[in-house]
């Protein structure tokens, strides 16, 4: 073992008279714990949150929308042939989109109305693992008890308790773009059924979109075999920008692609924004503990002045001297980093049952379900960021040391031995 190692441990162990200066060491190396153990839950809580919000984007979007830059796109099953040949796509559905009213004699609501070929959605989204009631089969071909062929309706679960809608009711579909008459433009309307309701866990969603078959969303809004727009899925949802350059410059000015993080850009934005001040705001708590380390070193240095005197006259050279101080304070912060990984994991993995346990304890519901839209409480902890956490905190534990050691490196023998 060096010797610059072997004294730095040694001054970790204060003497008996000098109790404090062990206090101290002590209160450090837990701040810096403290610190390395809430980033990680943190970062570990906002991470867990990022991905269930993706989670559920993904469920009801598909991962590549091409659309005919706002006209109707009419010849969409060769489009549809050759976006599933490039690279990466794995499945392609056509949609209709466009805006209408639900009238129920109830309530009235302003929704988003989606057309969609069964068979081929579920190849690309995740809607029909979303469906708490009915089935998403229904909506293409249903027929009630009544013996009744209303076409089926699919809407969400907010949007079916604003109307108060249940399975097997009735609701009148209202479109603003209708027929010229001879009294003027009429909106289009139609009777549908409600065959199915959904529920992704996103309030936007379960409240203002409904779902019916591209056959019947085609006669409704009479547009023959036309559609809006075809949806991709992608082998890998996280490099979806390359596709979408390859199909903007493949397919022409006549057709549009974006991703689902071009549509989802401002939620995603703020996220990682709110991530990255969260950790900047977070690492002040390891600033903070490594003032502590410095002020530690301070401290020993002052009582170790006749030992560094005496080390200098035995040959010791200011680097070695610098080098005792050094280790000293990065095996405070390396000790404090391990103890505030073990215990931020810890917690970071086992969340759920802590947050549970509170709750029962205190019988306070911190996130109720019906607020927060959360089945369970998130939490996932990536490699990455506990890595770059544990780097911050032994650099931060490193740098506070520099300048305690270079004042022990600079005593002059005679100088510290003059009133010993």
């Amino acid at each position: 073992m060096p010797f610059e190692l072997l004294i730095g441990l040694r001054y970790l162990k204060a003497k008996r008279k000098s109790t404090f200066i062990s206090i101290i060491t002590f209160i450090s190396t837990a701040g810096v714990a403290l610190g390395v153990m809430a980033l990680i839950v943190v970062l570990a809580v906002m991470t867990g949150f990022e991905d269930d919000l993706k989670e559920k984007i993904l469920g009801t979007n598909a991962h590549v929308v091409v659309t005919s830059n706002g006209a109707a796109m009419d010849n969409y099953r060769p489009i549809m042939e050759q976006l599933k040949k490039l690279k990466g796509v794995q499945a392609a559905t056509p949609f209709i989109y466009n805006q209408v009213m639900l009238s129920s004699g109830k309530n009235v609501s302003g929704v988003v109305l989606r057309g969609i070929d069964v068979v081929t959605d579920q190849q690309v989204t995740r809607l029909s693992k979303t469906i708490v009631e009915g089935s998403l089969e229904d909506i293409d071909n249903f027929t009630f008890k009544s013996g009744d062929t209303l076409p089926g309706l699919m809407v969400g679960k907010e949007l079916a308790k604003h109307l108060g809608l249940f399975l097997g009711d009735k609701v009148n579909v209202i479109s603003p773009t209708g027929n010229l008459t001879p009294l003027g433009m009429m909106p289009r309307m139609k009777q549908f059924r409600i065959t199915g309701i959904f529920n992704t866990g996103m309030f936007e969603y379960d409240s203002t979109l409904a779902y019916v078959s591209l056959r019947q969303a085609q006669q409704f809004f009479d547009l023959d075999d036309t559609v809006t727009g075809i949806q991709l899925k992608v082998a890998d949802v996280y490099h979806t920008g390359d596709l979408v350059r390859v199909i903007n410059s493949t397919m022409g000015r006549s057709y549009s692609a974006r991703d689902w993080m071009q549509m989802n850009k401002n939620i995603l934005f703020a996220l990682k924004t709110e991530k990255v001040v969260m950790f900047i705001i977070l690492t002040l708590i390891v600033l903070v503990a490594a003032f502590g380390i410095a002020s530690t070193l301070f401290m020993v240095v002052m009582e170790k002045t006749r030992d560094i005197a005496i080390l200098k006259s035995m040959g010791a050279t200011s680097g070695s001297i610098m080098k005792i101080f050094i280790l000293e304070g990065l095996i405070i912060g390396i000790i404090g980093t391990v103890a505030g990984v073990s215990s931020g994991l810890l917690i970071a993995r086992n969340l759920e049952p802590i947050i549970s346990f509170i709750q029962k304890v205190t019988g306070q519901d911190f996130f109720s379900k019906d607020i927060y839209y959360l089945d369970h409480f998130p939490s996932l902890v990536v490699q990455s960021d506990v890595v770059l956490i544990s780097i911050t905190a032994v650099l931060i534990s490193f740098l506070a040391t520099i300048y305690p050691a270079w004042q022990a490196s600079r005593m002059l023998p005679a100088e510290a031995l003059r009133y010993e």
